[in-house]
């Protein structure tokens, strides 16, 4: 029997297959054969043909590397620790006295970035997502991207915008949002058991704080089978691991779902890149792999250090130095350094970007990744302008927003935070995270300068 919590068991096994060949492994031309004669809509959930493929998919390490394959890409923390660039960085001291405004600036940049790329979340992921926004922008001369998407004719040039709420008449809060959500589950789970926590810990309070119905993709995964191997009352018993959990039908553990989940740690390791990319991997490595791993150690070192550097140039080379050298992730975005000094516009950019990860899900890390690189670049880490071209940019707009708005708004603070997105918000979330139904950001703030003083070093 297939468990399933995201999709059905036909794409369940497609994207299997989509994601073992992306790590570089050669599957069984016999694997192949028979997936290939079943058809995507009678044989959805014709498990009696698909459940024998599963099976089979499950050793995928077993399975050869094609001879190309240039990566290694381990998941234990001292491997990645022993696999990181030896290149070292200098971070100016943080300052303390400014310390509660970054961060409030920080949770602002997250909460705008995310509101803004919400409505064309899916039409970015969709086939050719970023010329469809440029084109919907342009007909509602909107073009470039200054202000929330707008309600009037929002159905017009055939994309469907979606969350009414978030769009210019109409916003006025944060509304739920998984971006949101996790940030606001590292600030409990590091109130509740310290920077010692685990990733259990992590798992436990996703159960006693977030409806099922909000968690996708790799999270609903884990999270499943988290809960099908353990009961509630021997969760800490030692009956299940990360590589179970991470791996057991989860084609979707190098997407990007953990690399949204790095602010929350980040914002409490303010001015430490290496602890933040540290908790960064203890909440990741249960729900992916490789990559999906890195991405979010990536993401949690831009943030955390952020808060007392502003080059943006350096800051994707402090996120690189979280990440094994010997990993795709790390290739990917050393390039994309090299595109930004060659490429004089984002959009440029984006065309090679394009070009070259044409058959990678929107929602993986690596290009995911290089457009947030990309954003505090070419916005030159100006909150407004870098969430602006992180969703004109498409893909996972919501995402890529968020992850930019965080990294610029912890740079900037939320005093230089001159922006009209921001102002729409009035200072507010209102989540699905048990707990937390309506609060400000900047409580938040305070709160997560509290838990910095308890996490520093």
């Amino acid at each position: 029997m297939m468990i399933y919590g995201w999709d059905h068991p036909y794409n369940q096994v497609r994207e299997e297959i989509r994601q073992i060949e992306s790590e570089g492994r050669i599957i069984p031309e016999v694997i192949l054969s028979a997936f290939d004669i079943l058809d995507p809509i009678s044989d959805r959930y014709n498990e009696e043909a698909l459940y024998p493929l599963f099976k089979q998919l499950r050793v995928y390490e077993q399975f050869d590397f094609r001879e190309t394959w240039a990566f290694s890409q381990p998941n234990d923390l001292q491997s990645i620790k022993d696999s990181r660039p030896p290149e070292s960085y200098q971070l100016p001291r943080i300052n303390e006295e400014e310390l509660l405004d970054k961060l409030h600036g920080a949770w602002t940049g997250r909460a705008c970035g995310c509101a803004l790329g919400k409505p064309v979340e899916i039409v970015g992921m969709s086939g050719n997502g970023r010329q469809k926004i440029k084109d919907h922008l342009i007909s509602k001369d909107d073009w470039p991207l200054n202000d929330y998407f707008t309600s009037k004719g929002w159905t017009d040039n055939k994309i469907d915008l979606i969350c009414e709420n978030s769009l210019r008449e109409n916003i006025s809060y944060m509304e739920p949002d998984d971006d949101i959500h996790y940030t606001l589950i590292g600030l409990r789970v590091l109130e509740k058991y310290g920077p010692d926590f685990t990733w259990r810990n992590v798992a436990n309070t996703w159960n006693e704080s977030l409806p099922f119905a909000a968690i996708c993709t790799a999270e609903a995964q884990a999270i499943l089978n988290y809960n099908m191997k353990t009961h509630w009352l021997n969760r800490d018993k030692g009956h299940i691991s990360p590589d179970f959990t991470s791996t057991y039908n989860n084609p979707y553990r190098e997407w990007i779902g953990a690399q949204i989940r790095a602010d929350g740690w980040a914002y409490c390791c303010a001015g430490d890149p290496e602890l933040a990319a540290e908790f960064a991997w203890r909440d990741a490595h249960w729900t992916h792999r490789g990559n999906g791993i890195y991405g979010e150690m990536f993401a949690a070192a831009m943030i955390a250090a952020a808060f007392c550097e502003s080059d943006p140039f350096k800051l994707i080379e402090i996120g690189i130095s979280q990440i094994p050298r010997t990993s795709h992730l790390y290739a990917a975005l050393k390039e994309g350094l090299i595109w930004l000094k060659e490429c004089d516009t984002w959009e440029i950019f984006m065309d090679r970007l394009d070009t070259l990860y044409r058959n990678m899900p929107a929602v993986h890390t690596v290009n995911n990744s290089l457009i947030c690189a990309m954003s505090i670049y070419y916005g030159e880490m100006d909150p407004h302008h870098s969430v602006s071209i992180a969703v004109m940019a498409g893909l996972d707009t919501d995402c890529n927003g968020a992850t930019v708005g965080s990294i610029t708004g912890a740079a900037c603070g939320k005093r230089n935070f001159h922006s009209k997105y921001a102002d729409a918000l009035n200072d507010t979330i209102k989540p699905l995270v048990f707990g937390f139904q309506e609060i400000t950001m900047a409580e938040l703030a305070a709160r997560s300068y509290a838990l910095w003083k308890n996490c520093r070093r």
